[in-house]
């Protein structure tokens, strides 16, 4: 198992906090002695999620805050309320996200839903939290894609996909977007000469809710191929998943633009290098995207 270095005086947030591979990832933080914001949609899982940490870890110090990264106010909200206080960020995690909605749905700015919360509203609260993250001494950005991103591309004629939109389709563009986020941002860093390092992540198949929320959301069904692959396909527990994501927060042979995930046919097993989708290491393609979701989010990075 990946042991996380001591993160004494570190301040973290960790987005979508309250199960999965975020809530495993704050824990595993919380328990290196990182100071840890759970940036949850629901306070009260947020809540429960908190209880549950400092169980394992009675002296931790784990915080709740509201983010729901599919409404760019409460993004604005969130971030207003770190800058107020003034405080350094260290780490970053950029977790949250939905997947596979049946239906096409909107968030409250008018964005396909998958989009919002898995990309744009990543994106939004990144560069909100910028000034943060750049006064700290060594702060990183860990963004979660998906293995999915290698079926991903950016419709840049139709972004939120109101023709021919699909569940995979939508998912795949998100996450790869995730994935040009963290490189464009990483390109950006060592660009400016700033002290951030930007890196990436995916979790291969682990066994969270975000398999059978999306699909069931707003009373669908898992596709038949996802209920087989549920049950036929390799698949690991969070507590493995997470640790590509943590590799990439926190581990000294992390470089800046790295890619990690499960080393064993990239579904299960401990962190490994990973290699990103070919359309991810598009330059063109990135820098159109970044101007894109500047002008939609209204946030601009650098």
């Amino acid at each position: 198992m990946y042991q996380v270095p001591d993160q004494s005086g570190r301040l973290a947030v960790v987005t979508g906090a309250n199960s999965g591979t975020g809530q495993e990832a704050a824990k595993r933080l919380a328990g290196a002695g990182a100071e840890v914001i759970l940036a949850v949609r629901t306070p009260a899982k947020g809540e429960r999620a908190r209880g549950e940490i400092l169980a394992a870890h009675p002296r931790a110090k784990v915080e709740v805050r509201r983010l729901d990264l599919a409404d760019l106010a409460s993004v604005r909200d969130f971030a207003d309320t770190l800058i107020a206080r003034g405080r350094p960020l260290d780490l970053l995690l950029n977790n949250a996200g939905v997947m596979m909605l049946p239906q096409r749905t909107e968030s409250p700015d008018g964005f396909e839903l998958q989009l919002a919360s898995n990309y744009l509203g990543p994106f939004a609260l990144t560069g909100r939290l910028l000034p943060l993250l750049l006064a700290a001494p060594a702060p990183r950005v860990a963004t979660m894609s998906s293995g999915t991103s290698a079926q991903g591309r950016i419709a840049f004629d139709d972004l939120q996909l109101r023709d021919g939109y699909t569940p995979t389709r939508a998912y795949a563009q998100s996450k790869l977007a995730d994935l040009m986020l963290m490189l464009e941002l990483a390109d950006l860093a060592a660009a400016r000469g700033w002290p951030l390092m930007s890196a990436g992540a995916h979790p291969g198949y682990t066994r969270t809710n975000l398999q059978s929320s999306g699909p069931t959301q707003g009373g669908g069904r898992a596709s038949l191929a996802m209920r087989i692959g549920f049950r036929v396909v390799p698949s690991q527990g969070v507590e493995q998943g997470a640790e590509p994501l943590l590799y990439a927060a926190t581990s000294p042979d992390a470089v800046p633009g790295g890619y990690y995930g499960p080393r064993w046919l990239s579904l299960v097993g401990p962190t490994a290098v990973a290699r990103p989708t070919g359309r991810a290491l598009d330059k063109g393609v990135r820098a159109r995207l970044w101007a894109e979701s500047e002008r939609l989010t209204g946030v601009s990075l650098g």
